[in-house]
């Protein structure tokens, strides 16, 4: 895999986790939330792995099946483009 590529995470890594553990201090202290359709946007985007961490670490939109499923749904995706670029891609 291109070196940019693993740069690419690092940066969508670390955005995801802030916004994630941001959305968390705003729900605690009753503030605008990020919705969870930028947050799923952003687990698109290469976040996933992370935010199914931070989920019980940070007991943070655990208690939300449906966003839950839409996250691993997204991971499996994740997992299968790895797979088929490894499988394929050399």
């Amino acid at each position: 895999m291109p070196v940019f590529f693993w740069y690419y995470l690092v940066i969508i890594n670390c955005l995801g986790t802030f916004l994630f553990v941001f959305d968390k201090f705003c729900a605690k202290k009753n503030k605008r939330r990020i919705s969870e359709k930028t947050l799923h946007l952003v687990e698109l985007l290469g976040f996933v792995f992370i935010s199914l961490i931070l989920m019980p670490v940070i007991h943070h939109k655990n208690h939300k099946p449906k966003y839950y499923l839409v996250s691993i749904f997204i991971a499996i995706f994740w997992l299968s483009g790895f797979v088929l670029f490894f499988k394929y891609g050399n």
